[in-house]
């Protein structure tokens, strides 16, 4: 079952990146990934943009872990981004840190 294209979208993008159902002998020649490439990591990173952050263990209020997590996707970035505006609001000498 092909997907009904959203309205948002331009029947000339829709069309760029759609495409048809699979054949049932296509389907059939398929092979996992890790079969045929079996040196292949399940999951791949890349390196860290600079500058790096580093892991650490951290305990926080159980209000404020709550409060941040409410946020969704990307709650952990946003304490670190909330600490480094902190960080450079109250550092003088501001020395790039």
């Amino acid at each position: 079952i092909m997907k009904k294209k959203p309205e948002n979208i331009k029947q000339e993008d829709w069309d760029a990146v759609n495409s048809p159902p699979l054949s049932k002998k296509t389907i059939s020649r398929m092979k996992a990934v890790s079969e045929t490439h079996p040196g292949t990591p399940s999951r791949v990173r890349g390196s860290q943009l600079t500058p790096t952050k580093k892991q650490l263990t951290l305990r926080l209020n159980g209000e404020v872990v709550d409060y941040f997590k409410l946020k969704g996707k990307g709650w952990q970035t946003e304490i670190n981004d909330v600490l480094l505006d902190y960080v450079h609001s109250h550092n003088e000498n501001d020395s790039g840190i």
